[in-house]
């Protein structure tokens, strides 16, 4: 190479001459959006290396209708500005309604509706996985329920594939397409990024209820949702299901819920005076949970929420550290505000984090960027 084109190709990249595994200690530093950074990242003997997660943020919704007549969403984030994104989706096509409906580490699940078109009153109605870091999305056709289901959950894990799978919850309502208010879930089916298709479909004899407002996690390919009888229902990719009981705390007034956090699965119960936090050991034996935490409402936050002891809820899990995240609705005036707070579970410090709203409402959808081409069939 001659030497002026050498120096014109330093300045332009002056990364060139570094080794590999020098920008991979670099990269893990510092937040990137190059092409030759995101290559180097999603390489399989570089990704070891680096974080597999960071939380960047929470999507959630918030009452009241928008000016297209839906319910807005807004994004959160709780790590500062180092992850700069798109909160309103623009990059996706236009279309008469985009709902969120769930967040797997850097991929979301969007259902989209159509307009209609000149004479044609047909709407079409799809489904919209998108990475908001790198603006990709790819789409795949609904199925004969999509119209009557309120609830699809996505499974992703770019730690053991680059392919994705999305849960459909198809209710008794639903599967007889009637309008009797039975909200227990009937079937599942399931769409596979691999196979491009809805390849397995699951009818449960006795349906199960899944407990309103329990966002549910995927983990090692496995989908957990929090079910009526103190229990958790774990659905796998192939439509293999069991049912796993679960601990209750003696005064629980929330929703249980669980999360994936260093590598493990959590699971949150809280009552009007005190929280409790397990870990999956064993979900075969009977005896398979271990408890992580035990805390008074009072020691978790202080003498100054002390009386909002039946309006707080665990949210979230930090995916890499012993954290979790919580809201707590506090009154103020003639409306009640949202607070977030993060807890360290070791130094058993609280932290403030932000207001959210008098209007914010579940579920809130933890953000874990990734700025590989994961989706590399996409747009």
């Amino acid at each position: 190479m001659a030497r002026g084109s050498m120096e014109t190709e330093l300045m332009s990249d002056p990364t060139i001459k570094l080794p590999d595994d020098l920008l991979v200690e670099i990269v893990s530093r510092v937040p990137y959006k190059s092409t030759r950074w995101r290559d180097l990242v999603s390489h399989p003997d570089h990704r070891e290396k680096l974080p597999r997660s960071t939380l960047a943020g929470f999507f959630y919704k918030t009452h009241g209708m928008g000016r297209d007549g839906r319910f807005p969403h807004v994004y959160q984030s709780v790590s500062g500005n180092w992850c700069p994104l798109d909160a309103s989706l623009s990059f996706l096509p236009e279309c008469e309604k985009l709902d969120i409906l769930d967040c797997c580490n850097d991929l979301l699940l969007c259902r989209r509706r159509t307009a209609r078109k000149k004479l044609d009153h047909r709407r079409t109605l799809e489904y919209v996985v998108c990475n908001p870091a790198t603006e990709k999305w790819v789409t795949f056709p609904s199925t004969q329920y999509s119209w009557f289901v309120d609830d699809a959950r996505l499974g992703f894990d770019p730690a053991f594939s680059s392919h994705f799978h999305v849960f459909e919850l198809v209710t008794v309502v639903a599967s007889n397409l009637n309008y009797k208010y039975d909200y227990r879930i009937k079937k599942v089916e399931i769409y596979s990024s691999k196979a491009g298709g809805w390849t397995h479909h699951i009818v449960w004899d006795n349906p199960i209820e899944i407990l309103c407002l329990s966002g549910g996690t995927f983990f090692s390919g496995v989908l957990y949702l929090c079910a009526d009888n103190n229990s958790v229902a774990a659905v796998d990719v192939e439509s293999n299901c069991r049912i796993i009981p679960i601990p209750t705390s003696p005064d629980a007034r929330g929703v249980p819920n669980v999360y994936v956090s260093q590598g493990q699965l959590y699971l949150t119960d809280h009552g009007s005076s005190e929280l409790s936090i397990w870990v999956l050991e064993d979900s075969i034996g009977e005896n398979c949970w271990t408890m992580k935490l035990k805390v008074s409402y009072l020691q978790l936050v202080g003498v100054e929420y002390s009386s909002a002891g039946e309006h707080y809820g665990v949210i979230s899990a930090h995916p890499e550290h012993d954290e979790i995240f919580i809201t707590v609705e506090s009154a103020s005036g003639f409306f009640s505000q949202m607070k977030l707070f993060s807890y360290e579970m070791d130094s058993k410090e609280l932290r403030f984090v932000c207001d959210l709203g008098w209007n914010s409402r579940c579920p809130y959808l933890p953000y874990v960027p990734l700025f590989s081409e994961s989706l590399t069939d996409g747009h």
